[in-house]
């Protein structure tokens, strides 16, 4: 009823050693299978082919409702024991995991709103950058007109005492414009 088949060549070399084949091919004729053989008399691979042959008819069918039994009677308290424990760690590390897992995305959230205001911060920052550059370019623009200014102011005055130095003596125009000598003359 059962056959494993490899791979071989046409002079039955296999393909790969057999201590490393794992391309078996493994066929169950379960057609071969005498279904009306008492369970007692089957081996375990008869009970096999006969359990997945008629699985879907459950407890209704005899033999199938033997082999459970006999499944459940070979597992002892202690396998229930063990089985309910393993169950209930699961069951405590799934629980753990959901946790780990809330507090992870907490944690994810609250870095996503510290990183918000961090960003609502650099931008107060940069505005206030933007105004102060501003200000800067602003009194920049300012202090060289006032040099201009300055500069237009200077030249005035260096024309005028030219012009009255042209008919008066440095000292009449250091009097008249009520300034020093020394003054009068860094413009001449």
């Amino acid at each position: 009823m059962c056959n494993t088949f490899t791979l071989k060549n046409e002079d039955g070399l296999s393909f790969v050693e057999e201590s490393q084949d794992r391309m078996k091919l493994l066929t169950i004729e379960m057609a071969k299978l005498d279904v009306n053989k008492p369970l007692e008399e089957m081996n375990e691979q008869e009970k096999m082919i006969y359990y997945f042959l008629n699985c879907y008819k459950g407890i209704e069918d005899s033999k199938i409702k033997m082999m459970i039994e006999k499944r459940v009677e070979t597992i002892s308290d202690d396998g229930w024991k063990k089985i309910i424990e393993d169950f209930q760690k699961l069951h405590e590390n799934e629980e753990r995991m959901e946790r780990q897992l809330e507090e992870a995305h907490k944690a994810k959230e609250e870095e996503r709103m510290a990183i918000l205001e961090v960003n609502k911060l650099k931008q107060e920052a940069d505005k206030k950058v933007e105004r102060a550059n501003k200000q800067v370019e602003d009194t920049t623009k300012q202090t060289e007109l006032e040099t201009k200014r300055a500069d237009a102011a200077e030249k005035q005055i260096k024309n005028m005492i030219l012009r009255l130095s042209s008919t008066m003596d440095i000292k009449s125009v250091a009097s008249v414009l009520n300034v020093s000598v020394d003054e009068i003359e860094k413009y001449i």
